[in-house]
């Protein structure tokens, strides 16, 4: 079993303040520390951590504590300090649960869930034996295999963490999968969704009929050979094998809440003059009226939006890659992951963006050639894929069936249509014909698709464009 618990404090946590938290649950427990003094943890007398605390964590962004813990946070800025319990040791939730209770005596605020210091439900882990030593030195990996490492997450929302960002990293390096379990009713951030990859990382969640079941696929699973891993249905054929899914992944409800989805990359010359994220925030003023709200490096998002700031943080990190998350503010529900790479090329931005709209809200789909031209001509646009999908206003990811979204439009940008030959980019299989974008000279191109979510063939003219578009 584990649990996180956190204390949000319109002050800082002192170290004397963190220090008696620890304290809190008896003296006789000892004091060290993980990864350069970042992460402080309780241990016990044979000096087996109990209970590890992240550093405090200043946030300028409002609506994160709403948005990934259900609860009302202090007024920005203020501090967010996690603790997470060390899984199959009894007495470490309760220490946990105490910690942040007694910090927020200290220096005020409150403790995230209400009951931290009481009893508190867990998730369990039947036939799942507890990590050995190895993965102590990761306070976020519950447990560990050759194949697989676990991470059990028991809060509303599974985010893009610190602890879980250390989760992930530590797992790629092992060559290993990530698999997440969290209990019934617990969404998925799409930062979270989008870094899983496949198997056989996975997002398993408990289930009263069916044990467990993937997340993302509705398959039923089972803890078996060190992993996380589906089982056959009983009527299935030796030669056919067949997966049940889970009775609750098939319990769809149509609310008419929708998802604008703009997957896009740009491609911009290395340059020390160079201001990243500027493309994100257009197409963000483009359809929203207003920038994003704010941004980090994990979740919540910490920062208040500043590209300058963002890139410096990039520049810094170089030449190895740079992963950040921007959201928007609670009036419109948007959520953005954005990768950026120094290749060959120059400076790479891959960015998966979503925002969300109730059955009454109509997604602004006019202004989209406006903000595909904007990127063409000011941020070095090299292709971009709108969609829709019938989804969540609050852009999470539930543990049931979301249908796929349907494409709206393809963009390819100005250089990709100049190296192509002829007049290809221009004469395609599709009905209509591409929009141009920007200078006659020197044109981006702005295809629309057939854009009802009720519909998939609009996959098909994408992909009949998309070979088109490579010769085939």
């Amino acid at each position: 079993m584990t649990k996180d618990v956190i204390a949000l404090t319109p002050r800082m946590p002192d170290p004397w303040a963190v220090l008696a938290g620890l304290l809190a649950g008896g003296p006789e427990k000892l004091v060290g520390t993980q990864g350069e003094g970042a992460v402080i943890q309780l241990c016990d007398a044979e000096g087996r951590p109990l209970v590890s605390v992240e550093a405090p964590l200043l946030v300028s962004v409002e609506g994160e504590a709403e948005r990934l813990l259900g609860t009302t946070a202090p007024p920005v800025p203020y501090w967010w300090t996690e603790a997470r319990a060390t899984t199959g040791v009894a007495e470490a939730e309760q220490l946990a649960g105490t910690f942040a209770a007694r910090l927020a005596t200290l220096v005020g605020g409150s403790a995230w869930p209400p009951e931290a210091a009481g009893s508190i439900a867990v998730v369990k882990t039947d036939g799942v034996s507890v990590a050995p030593e190895p993965a102590a030195a990761r306070p976020a990996i519950d447990v560990l295999t050759d194949k697989v490492a676990v991470v059990i997450q028991d809060r509303p929302v599974v985010a893009m963490t610190a602890w879980l960002s250390d989760a992930f990293r530590a797992a790629a390096e092992a060559g290993l999968g990530l698999q997440i379990v969290s209990p019934a009713g617990t969404t998925l951030s799409p930062a979270v969704r989008d870094a899983l990859g496949g198997w056989p990382s996975r997002w398993i969640v408990q289930d009263e009929r069916d044990g467990y079941y993937d997340g993302l696929t509705g398959a039923v699973l089972r803890w078996q050979d060190g992993a996380f891993d589906p089982i056959l249905s009983p009527d299935a054929a030796e030669d056919d094998p067949r997966t049940p899914v889970a009775a609750t992944y098939q319990e769809v409800h149509d609310s008419g809440d929708r998802q604008l989805g703009l997957t896009f990359r740009m491609v911009h010359p290395a340059d020390e003059r160079l201001v990243l994220g500027g493309g994100l925030e257009t197409v963000w003023r483009e359809l929203t009226g207003e920038p994003p709200a704010g941004w980090g490096t994990s979740e919540p998002a910490n920062l208040p939006w500043s590209p300058r700031r963002l890139t410096d943080v990039a520049y810094e990190r170089a030449p190895e890659p740079t992963w950040l998350v921007a959201v928007g503010d609670r009036a419109r529900p948007g959520i953005a992951t954005v990768r950026i790479t120094r290749t060959e090329a120059g400076v790479e931005e891959e960015v998966t963006l979503a925002f969300g709209y109730g059955a009454g809200e109509e997604p602004p789909l006019d202004a989209l050639p406006a903000a595909a031209e904007a990127l063409a001509t000011r941020h070095h646009l090299q292709s971009m894929l709108v969609q829709l999908r019938k989804a969540r206003r609050d852009v999470a990811v539930p543990p049931r069936f979301e249908g796929p979204g349907v494409p709206l439009a393809f963009v390819l940008g100005a250089e990709e249509v100049r190296a192509m030959p002829g007049d290809r980019a221009r004469r395609t299989p599709l009905t209509g014909q591409p929009v141009q974008l920007g200078p006659r000279t020197r044109p981006a191109l702005y295809y629309p698709l057939p854009g009802d979510p009720s519909d998939l063939s609009g996959w098909q003219d994408f992909e009949r464009l998309v070979r088109h578009l490579k010769g085939a």
